[in-house]
């Protein structure tokens, strides 16, 4: 019984905060409540049995792509305002494109419920009882996948390092610290010894 009511109460959190998502008027409104329903899908994955994908939601999305989507909107000052005038005309596409979508996820329930999908499932991989979802996916990855596991991390060390340096300007007009420079400079070049008239004091062409 409970868990029925947490399961209404998380799916109809996590629908309508999708729907805020898309219909809100204030970017950083959307964000938050794409943060919501980030958590409420996680509730619903816990309620699911797959702690894994729950715990991927709250760390990666909410914590990594949500946030820094709200970083950028905040630096960047972007006119979303402009970008929603054309939300209505695609409202009959964004419905019929829902609609399939909806079709297709209700035919696939009827065949996982009638035992179509779950009568041909492949065996687990683990099949003690006492061990939780994470740390049966942290064992396989750790051991069977490993290199491949490297190998995704270092591929994604690298689109990082290639979207920094490709995004990264240098505007010719800024004047930049050069820590080598100042660090090796002698005496000569850091002090310049300018004289003084007594009582005239020091002008502005002085100090230049």
């Amino acid at each position: 019984m409970l868990t029925g009511i947490a399961f209404y109460l998380l799916a109809a959190v996590a629908v309508v905060g999708g729907l805020m998502v898309v219909t809100a008027k204030n970017p950083v409104h959307s964000v938050l409540w794409l943060i919501l329903t980030f958590f409420s899908s996680a509730g619903l994955f816990v309620l699911l049995g797959a702690e894994f994908l729950a715990m991927l939601l709250v760390v990666v999305y909410v914590g990594a792509v949500a946030v820094l989507f709200l970083f950028v909107v905040m630096m960047l000052d972007v006119d979303f305002v402009r970008l929603r005038e054309g939300y209505a005309r695609y409202l009959p596409l964004a419905a019929i494109v829902a609609g399939i979508l909806l079709a297709e996820m209700i035919m696939i329930s009827l065949v996982v419920v009638q035992g179509g999908a779950a009568a041909n499932a492949v065996t687990p991989a683990v099949a003690t009882t006492d061990m939780t979802n994470v740390e049966a996916i942290g064992r396989v990855l750790y051991t069977d996948y490993v290199y491949i596991f490297q190998a995704a991390g270092i591929v994604l060390l690298i689109a990082m390092i290639g979207a920094i340096v490709l995004t990264l300007r240098h505007k010719p007009n800024v004047k930049r610290q050069k820590a080598h420079d100042q660090v090796n400079r002698d005496r000569k070049t850091a002090v310049e010894v300018k004289g003084a008239t007594t009582g005239a004091g020091v002008s502005a062409e002085d100090l230049i």
